[in-house]
C-alpha cells in the first residue's frame, strides 16, 4: 500500500514538473470543478520538488542520469530568478519567471529551502560510489506494474501477469549482460501492454501502461549510456568476464576504465587472440573509452550541482533578524522596505528549521534558539511544547530532515502531538491528522481557499475546535512517528475513496457548516505541491531508513550544532492551558509560565549534562 502510494505521489512531479514550468513545481493542480494548473511556485515548493527527485531515485523510479537532468534544469532556471540578498521571493509565475506581487521574502520559505538544499547535497555526492545497475530500479518497476494490474482490471490480463512474474522472480542481475537482458526483456514487454491497451483501455490505465514503459526504457538507456559495450553480441568464450567488463561497476569504477581497462585490451589484441577476439575486442575498445569519458563527465556535473547547492542555500538574514529580541521576523516586504511587525517565536513552529539552519551557517547567533519560546502543555500525560495553531505541519515538517533524539524535549513533543492528534480524531469518529490545508470554500475564481487548522489544546489560536478538516498528508508527516497508527489512518482513508490519480486528495471537510445538505462530508479534490513532496519525503525516510536526515546531518557545520536538539524534557515545569472556551483542550494541572531554557555551546572544551 504504501510503496504504492509513494509512486503515485511521484507521478505528480513527473507529471507537472517540466519544460511547461521551467523545471519548477507549479503550486498545485486542481480537479474540481474543472482540471486547472496553478503556474506559481514558492521557494518551500521548490525545496521540496529538488528533494522529490532525490527521493525517486531511492525509490528507483528515475535513474541516476535524470535525477541529474532534472536537478540541473530546476538549477538552470532557479539562478535566473531574480532574488534579494539571496532569498528568493515568496511567489514567482513559473511560465514568466517573474517574481508576483508583492516582492515579499517569507522567511521560513527561506529557511525550509535552504535545508532542503543542504540535505540535497550529500545525496548528489555520493552518486559516483553507488554501482552503475542496482536493485532500486526494479522494486521501482515493480510498484509501477503494481498500480498498472489494479488500474487495468481485466485488461491485458495474461500479458500483465506474465511481467508480474517476470519481476516477482528476478534477483538484481549480478553482470551487466545478464541486466541488458532483462530490461530489454521488459521493455519490448511493455509496449506490448501499451499496445494491446491502446484501443479499451481508461485513460488512467493507458498512462500508468505508458509509466511502466517509460521506466523500463529510462533503465535501459541509462545501462546503454553508462556501458555501451552491452549492446554488442556476446563476446567469444575465452573473453567472458574479461577484465571486469561484465561486472557491475560504480560511476567513479568506470572513470577509471580507460585507464585500467584498455592496456588490457591492446595487450591482447597483440597476444593470440582469435580473429573472431579480435574483432570483439575492437570493437569493444572505442566504446570503453567513450563509456570512462561520459561516467568522468557525470562525475564533473554532479561536482557542480553540488556546488550550486551550496551557493544557492547561502542567504543573508542580517536584515530579517531583531537583534534586540534575537527573534526572526514573519518577512520582509522589498517593495515597501518593510519589516513584519511580527515574529517567530515558539519552538513547536515550522520556523525551528530556519532557525536552525541559519545558525549552523552561522548568520545566526545561537541565542536565536534560545529566544524561541517553550510554552508547555500536556497530551496523555506527558509534557509537550505548545504551537500556534495545532498543527501537524509545525510539529512534524522539520521532522523531514531534521534529526531527533530520544528523551528530549522536541522529541516527546513529537510523540505526544501525534498521540494527541490520534486521540482527537477518535473523539469524533474521524480520520485523524489536522494540518493547514485547503478547505471546501472557493474564491470567486473557483480556486479552493487555504488556511491553517489544528487540534484544540496543542494551540494557542483561538477556535480550532470550529473546524474540523483532515489532511492526508499530516498522517504521512507521522510515518516518522508512528508508522503503523500512521499505516493504519491512511489505508482507511484510501479505502473511503480520498486518493486520486497522484495519492492522496488535499484534505477532506467534515465541518457542517461548510457542507451542503445530505454529505458528511466534502473531498478538497486537489493536490499542493509542497503537501505532496511531504507525503513523499515522509514515506522515503518510512522506507530507507530516515535517508533523507541522514544527508540532513552529514553536513559537518549542521553536525556542528546538533547538541541544540537535545535539550532534555524538564522535570518541573509550569504547564499551559490554551483556551478552554474551544470545549476540548486537554484539562490543565498548573498554571502557565514560559520556561527558562537550558544552555549549550555548540563544541564546549569538556561535556556538559543537563539534569
Amino acid at each position: 500500500f504504501l510503496r504504492k502510494l509513494s509512486r503515485k505521489t511521484w507521478a505528480f512531479f513527473e507529471t507537472f514538473v517540466g519544460p511547461e514550468d521551467h523545471w519548477l513545481p507549479p503550486d498545485n493542480y486542481q480537479e474540481h470543478s474543472a482540471p486547472v494548473v496553478a503556474h506559481r511556485t514558492s521557494p518551500t515548493n521548490m525545496g521540496l520538488a529538488l528533494l522529490a527527485n532525490l527521493s525517486a531515485y531511492d525509490f528507483g523510479y528515475i535513474p541516476a542520469g535524470q535525477l541529474i537532468e532534472r536537478t540541473a534544469k530546476a538549477f538552470h532556471t532557479m539562478e535566473a530568478l531574480e532574488r534579494h540578498q539571496g532569498h528568493f521571493y515568496n511567489w514567482y509565475d513559473t511560465q514568466s519567471l517573474k517574481p508576483l506581487p508583492p516582492t515579499y521574502i517569507s522567511t521560513v520559505d527561506s529557511g525550509n529551502l535552504a535545508g532542503h538544499l543542504l540535505t540535497l547535497r550529500p545525496g548528489l555526492l555520493a552518486l559516483p560510489d553507488h554501482r552503475i545497475l542496482e536493485a532500486r530500479w526494479f522494486d521501482g518497476l515493480r510498484d509501477t506494474l503494481g498500480i498498472l494490474m489494479d488500474a487495468a482490471g481485466g485488461a491485458a490480463a495474461a500479458l500483465l501477469a506474465q511481467l508480474q512474474n517476470d519481476l516477482a522472480s528476478a534477483s538484481l542481475p549480478t553482470t551487466l549482460a545478464g541486466a541488458r537482458q532483462h530490461l530489454e526483456h521488459l521493455a519490448t514487454a511493455a509496449a506490448e501492454v501499451v499496445n494491446s491497451l491502446e484501443a479499451e483501455a481508461e485513460s488512467q490505465t493507458k498512462g500508468w501502461a505508458h509509466a511502466f514503459a517509460r521506466q523500463c526504457r529510462g533503465a535501459l538507456d541509462e545501462l546503454t549510456f553508462l556501458a555501451p559495450w552491452t549492446s554488442l553480441p556476446a563476446s567469444p568464450d575465452r573473453l567472458k568476464g574479461f577484465r571486469g567488463l561484465d561486472e557491475v561497476p560504480t560511476l567513479r569504477e568506470l572513470a577509471r576504465f580507460e585507464e585500467e581497462v584498455l592496456p588490457a585490451i591492446e595487450d591482447r589484441l597483440g597476444s593470440d587472440a582469435t580473429p573472431e577476439e579480435r574483432k570483439w575486442l575492437e570493437q569493444v575498445r572505442p566504446l570503453v573509452t567513450e563509456s570512462s569519458l561520459r561516467a568522468k563527465d557525470r562525475m564533473a556535473a554532479i561536482d557542480r550541482l553540488a556546488q550550486q547547492t551550496a551557493e544557492l542555500a547561502d542567504m543573508d538574514y542580517d536584515f530579517l533578524f531583531d537583534k534586540a529580541r534575537h527573534l526572526l521576523a514573519i518577512g520582509y516586504n522589498v517593495a515597501e522596505r518593510r519589516l513584519d511587525p511580527s515574529y517567530y517565536d515558539l519552538l513547536a513552529s515550522e520556523a525551528r528549521l530556519c532557525t536552525f539552519v541559519a545558525i549552523a551557517q552561522g548568520q545566526l547567533p545561537q541565542e536565536s534558539w534560545f529566544a524561541l519560546g517553550r510554552l508547555l502543555t500536556t497530551a496523555g500525560g506527558e509534557p509537550i511544547l505548545l504551537s500556534w495553531s495545532g498543527s501537524m505541519f509545525e510539529y512534524l515538517m522539520p521532522l523531514l530532515v531534521m534529526p531527533t533524539y530520544g528523551d528530549t524535549l522536541l522529541n516527546q513533543t513529537y510523540q505526544a502531538a501525534v498521540e494527541r492528534q490520534i486521540a482527537y480524531g477518535r473523539s469524533l469518529g474521524l480520520p485523524w491528522g489536522i494540518s493547514e490545508s485547503g478547505y471546501n470554500a472557493i474564491d470567486v475564481h473557483r480556486n479552493y481557499q487555504y488556511r491553517a487548522f489544528g487540534v484544540p489544546g496543542l494551540g494557542l489560536k483561538r477556535g480550532l475546535a470550529d473546524d474540523w478538516v483532515v489532511a492526508p498528508y499530516a498522517s504521512a508527516l507521522a510515518l516518522m512517528v508512528d508508522p503503523e497508527q500512521a499505516c493504519s489512518n491512511l489505508e482507511r482513508m484510501a479505502a473511503e475513496g480520498f486518493a486520486g490519480k497522484f495519492g492522496f486528495y488535499e484534505a477532506i471537510d467534515y465541518t457542517p457548516s461548510r457542507l451542503p445538505r445530505g454529505p458528511s462530508s466534502a473531498v478538497v479534490r486537489s493536490f499542493m505541491a509542497h503537501h505532496q513532496g511531504m507525503i513523499l519525503l515522509s514515506l522515503v525516510n518510512y522506507f530507507k531508513k530516515n535517508v533523507m536526515v541522514e544527508r540532513f546531518h552529514a553536513d559537518p557545520y549542521i553536525r556542528s550544532v546538533e547538541l541544540l536538539l537535545q535539550e532534555q524534557v524538564p522535570e518541573f515545569a509550569p504547564l499551559e492551558q490554551p483556551h478552554a472556551e474551544d470545549g476540548r483542550a486537554l484539562s490543565p494541572e498548573e498554571t502557565s509560565l514560559n520556561l527558562s531554557p537550558w544552555m549549550v555551546l555548540p563544541e564546549p572544551p569538556q561535556p556538559r549534562v543537563h539534569f
